[in-house]
Parts: structure tokens; C-alpha cells; sequence
């Protein structure tokens, strides 16, 4: 008897899954396998291994769409061909694909190079919007911990003799690795 076994994945920890989790339910899974705060780059996936692990022949793994899959063409088409080569189907539901049909087969691999190519995309324009913001004078990242005259403190109390690292710390607030990462910087 075929089974449909669902897969969710939402990349960040504050994303929900309750949308993939309803349309997968709706579409029949008896079970669905899930991975919050998990990248679909990332080939190590705690709750896609486990509904790999679940699936037998004759299932079908359905996901609520391909680059929930992963966002990697090859990555995400050799999973799928494995999938096929255990006798596993293999449907998306937002997409329509179903590898247990010629049409969806040929449909599979053209959706995952769009998959990709969004992806592709996004990667750019963030990289275009980080290096105007540069140009600008703007920088990212959280400000260093300790500011110029703290550093200077931290090097003259260093080179006294009369503190450890761990005292430098403790009296400017910072961690020791803060402390041995701001030494003779100048």
C-alpha cells in the first residue's frame, strides 16, 4: 500500500511550519517529518534522514515545495534519483510534480535549476547591497567590544606586568579572547 510521507524544513528558527504541515496533511501524508531552523544547502538534516530512514518501495515522499527539498539542483536531484532507485515516489505539492508520472519526471529538473537560479539571485543582489552599503561608509556586524582608548588600556596594563589576561578582562568587561585579540594591534 503506497504511503505518503511528508518532509517540512523552514530555514530560520522564528519561521513556522503549520502552512507546509497543513497542505502536506491535506494531501494525505500519514506522517511528516520536520527541520526548523535548518538551511536547504546544508546536506546533514536531522528530519529529512529520519523520513529517508522511514521511507520503503512503493512510498512517496511529498514536499510542500521543491527548494524545501534543497536549494542545490544537483544536490536536490541526485536525493530525488536516490529516492526513484528505492522504488520511492517523490511529489511537490505547490509545484504538482510527481516523479510517479513521465510529465513530472521532465517538469522535476527544470523546476530545480528555477530553484536554484532564485537562490543564485538572492545571493547577488545581498552581496550588491552589502558592497553599496561599504561604499557608503556602512559597516555590518556588531561594534567592537573594546573602542580605541580600551585598547589602548588593555596594551599599557599588559605590558606593566602587574595584570593577567583575566584581570584585563574582568576590569574592562570583555572576555579574555577579547583581550588577546585587541593586543598589539597598533
Amino acid at each position: 500500500m503506497t504511503k505518503i510521507v511528508g518532509y517540512a524544513r523552514v530555514s530560520t528558527a522564528d519561521q513556522h511550519l503549520d502552512l507546509q504541515r497543513t497542505a502536506l496533511l491535506d494531501a494525505g501524508a500519514i506522517r511528516v517529518f520536520e527541520d526548523q531552523g535548518v538551511s536547504g544547502t546544508r546536506t546533514s538534516r536531522p528530519g529529512l534522514e529520519a523520513a529517508l530512514d522511514y521511507l520503503r518501495s512503493g512510498d512517496i515522499l511529498a514536499v510542500w515545495r521543491l527548494d524545501r527539498l534543497g536549494r542545490g539542483t544537483v544536490h536536490t536531484l541526485t536525493l530525488i534519483n536516490d529516492l526513484a532507485n528505492r522504488g520511492v515516489g517523490f511529489k511537490s505539492i505547490t509545484e504538482g510534480l510527481d516523479t510517479t508520472t513521465a510529465t513530472g519526471k521532465a517538469m522535476l529538473g527544470i523546476v530545480a535549476i528555477f530553484a536554484e537560479l532564485e537562490r543564485d539571485v538572492m545571493i547577488e543582489r545581498t552581496k550588491a547591497g552589502l558592497s553599496v552599503a561599504r561604499a557608503l561608509g556602512r559597516t555590518g556586524g556588531r561594534p567592537p567590544a573594546l573602542d580605541a582608548r580600551k585598547t589602548k588600556l588593555a596594551q599599557q596594563m599588559y605590558d606593566s606586568g602587574d595584570h593577567t589576561v583575566a584581570e584585563i578582562a574582568d576590569t574592562l568587561k570583555v572576555g579574555r579572547a577579547t583581550v588577546y585579540r585587541n593586543l598589539h594591534r597598533n
